[in-house]
């Protein structure tokens, strides 16, 4: 960590956060170099820590041993363009936080055999609370593949999926994820306002409620149904709630849900591909 220079290309939230996960786990910060061609995000990026920063994308590649790539799908040819020459000469990893963008895409824009890694974290990377897919091509090592877990680690759990195709799952699952418990959140606050709750209390409540069951599921080792199971008494309150649930066709809702997100993220693939 001491001694790993990482760079990145895009200034914006995620790669703050992560830079941010970075420095609390020791990297010194003077082995990070953001660039960004905004000076609003470079100007917000100093404020969090005293990192080099640019506006030129090959002084934040040169001398790195891993470049994140930062920035919106829809500029990531631009920004592969500008880093091609520098990173081919560091010998650098690339690790892309960019939707919908292929390995295959990646390779061509930065140069065959180069090492990459292709990721997907969420929005609960900003709390340090994210969860991270990640698939590597194969020009990657057991060593690069280390360098990615400890960049995306900085913010969350980590875990590598084999098959880059798998990427569009997650992209439904967790990627698009933290909007699903928003929604259902606000559906709960919404119920309990109409049954004469304030909307305060019912927010403080269900928030509450949400963040100790995520707790009670990440920390322990009884699985999910378990889990549910003991909250649910025979002929109680929790009990006809499930059963509405279940005769709404809940689990149908859910599984069409996330099979249209990712059906989403392999047609936009194909788009910025």
């Amino acid at each position: 960590m001491k001694h790993l220079r990482v760079g990145f290309i895009g200034a914006g939230n995620m790669a703050s956060s992560i830079i941010g996960g970075l420095l609390e786990q020791g990297m010194p910060a003077e082995n990070i170099c953001a660039s960004d061609p905004t000076p609003e995000a470079i100007e917000r990026l100093r404020q969090l820590a005293p990192v080099g920063t640019t506006q030129d994308n090959a002084e934040a590649v040169n001398g790195a041993d891993v470049v994140v790539l930062s920035v919106k799908p829809q500029v990531m040819a631009e920004a592969a363009a500008s880093i091609r020459e520098p990173l081919a000469a560091s010998g650098a990893m690339a690790v892309s936080i960019a939707a919908g963008i292929t390995l295959a895409s990646l390779e061509a824009a930065l140069g065959e055999g180069t090492p990459v890694v292709r990721c997907m974290p969420n929005t609960p990377a900003l709390l340090r609370e994210g969860a991270a897919a990640l698939h590597a091509n194969g020009a990657c090592g057991p060593a690069q593949r280390e360098i990615a877990e400890v960049i995306l680690g900085a913010v969350g759990s980590v875990c590598w999926v084999p098959e880059e195709s798998q990427i569009d799952t997650v992209t439904a699952l967790s990627g698009s994820g933290p909007a699903y418990f928003f929604l259902f959140l606000e559906a709960m606050v919404d119920a309990a306002e109409e049954l004469g709750l304030d909307r305060e209390t019912s927010k403080q409540l269900a928030v509450q409620t949400a963040l100790g069951s995520a707790r009670m599921a990440a920390e322990g080792d009884i699985d999910l149904q378990e889990l549910r199971r003991r909250v649910t008494s025979p002929g109680g309150t929790t009990e006809r709630a499930i059963q509405s649930f279940e005769a709404a066709g809940l689990r149908e809702i859910v599984s069409a849900a996330i099979r249209a997100a990712a059906e989403r993220s392999r047609e936009l693939a194909g788009e910025l591909g």
